[in-house]
């Protein structure tokens, strides 16, 4: 359900002659008590639109505001939405979905953003870009307007690590300000509920291959008396554990290469014996731990494989052709197959040890020397469960193929 107030005709029929559609923009603003600096931005707002020329509405998504918000925003001119639904990304989502422009302009409600200098955004988007971030180190930051841990730390690094993953062209991912196509976004189904909202459209526009740029905006400090809703250290792991788990790479198949690599290096130099390297002896004790990091390597890898998998085919990632051609090749009997003979293998390692055990009558042995053999059964066959086990897991994802 949402509230009209009669001020919205007012605003979307500003446009003067332009063949600009009837609501050209939407200027969503996510509220959740900000009746002190509320009406500030919507004014700001409407006379951005009105000074441009540009038939649009401005909406509030009100997220259960108790200190008379939604009154405020009415008796400005704005179209409340509220929503139900708890958090910066449902709320976004929320207006998103119940704007009637074909363009979506999205900023917060604190007066920190510069909704009086919009025009960058607009003439970016009519000139064909998809989403057109506001990047505040390049229009400036007003002192006071962000905390140094965010400046300096939080927001450098997690948009560093945004451009390393997904080789996105963006300096401030995390950027309040934006406007993008409505439909384009819409159409990349947004889940989140939180801050990891503003990462999460980002990373689905670029892994979509939309067209993302950026455009100079100031920040200001924020009109509010009371403390802002980002937590640093909570919203700052939400969005990195959300760059992570849409980057099955980084999270999985790069460490578990790293331990896969190591861990054979290792198993195979220290089969011959102990090694002496700098004074340094490195014997069984490093072998086992070697085999340790081969099995912890093998099992990322795979689970690396399934979840990619399983994410393409939950449209939560895009198919990868490379991976489709592999798995196409690789079918579950020729997994099965491998994953038998290593397990086989790895039990004959035991087979043989045993039998060298009883060769002494069971006595006690000298693990130095006779360790290396279980180890090497104890990787194989571990190893070769896993692969099994991935084996049949895949297969399910092609059920139903031709």
């Amino acid at each position: 359900m949402t509230v009209d107030s009669p001020e919205i005709a007012r605003v979307e029929a500003a446009g003067g002659g332009q063949q600009a559609p009837v609501c050209e923009l939407t200027i969503v603003l996510p509220c959740l008590n900000e009746a002190e600096t509320l009406a500030v931005c919507i004014r700001k707002a409407r006379r951005s639109l009105s000074r441009l020329g540009i038939g649009g509405e401005i909406i509030v998504a009100d997220n259960g505001s108790t200190d008379g918000s939604q009154q405020i925003a009415c008796d400005e001119g704005a179209r409340v939405v509220p929503v139900s639904t708890r958090g910066y990304g449902a709320a976004l989502r929320g207006g998103i979905e119940e704007a009637r422009g074909e363009f979506v302009l999205m900023a917060d409600a604190d007066d920190s953003y510069a909704l009086d200098d919009i025009g960058a955004f607009v003439e970016a988007l009519r000139a064909g870009a998809d989403l057109v971030m506001g990047n505040r180190f390049l229009g400036g930051i007003e002192p006071g307007a962000m905390p140094a841990l965010h400046r300096y730390l939080g927001n450098p690094v997690l948009s560093r690590i945004g451009r390393l993953f997904f080789h996105i062209p963006v300096g401030d991912f995390h950027c309040g300000m934006r406007a993008f196509r409505r439909d384009a976004v819409l159409a990349l189904g947004p889940r989140t509920d939180g801050m990891e909202f503003a990462s999460e459209m980002v990373v689905r526009a670029s892994l979509a291959r939309l067209t993302i740029v950026e455009v100079p905006t100031t920040l200001r400090p924020d009109g509010r008396t009371r403390a802002p809703h980002l937590r640093t250290w909570r919203d700052g792991w939400r969005h990195l554990r959300f760059l992570l788990a849409f980057s099955p790479r980084w999270l999985m198949v790069y460490p578990g290469l790293v331990l896969l690599v190591l861990g054979a290096l290792g198993l195979v130099w220290l089969s011959f014996g102990t090694l002496t390297v700098g004074g340094v002896s490195f014997s069984v004790h490093t072998m086992l731990a070697c085999g340790t990091a081969f099995m912890v390597g093998a099992q990322t890898l795979g689970l690396a494989i399934v979840s990619r998998s399983y994410a393409t085919h939950l449209d939560l990632l895009p198919s990868q052709a490379g991976l489709e051609r592999a798995l196409q090749r690789v079918t579950l009997e020729h997994g099965l197959g491998v994953g038998l003979l290593s397990v086989l293998t790895g039990t004959a390692a035991f087979v043989v040890a045993i039998a060298h055990w009883g060769s002494v009558g069971f006595g006690a042995l000298d693990p130095t020397s006779t360790m290396r053999l279980p180890i090497w059964g104890m990787v194989l066959i571990v190893c070769g469960f896993e692969l099994i086990l991935v084996s049949f897991t895949m297969s399910l994802t092609t059920i139903g193929r031709p």
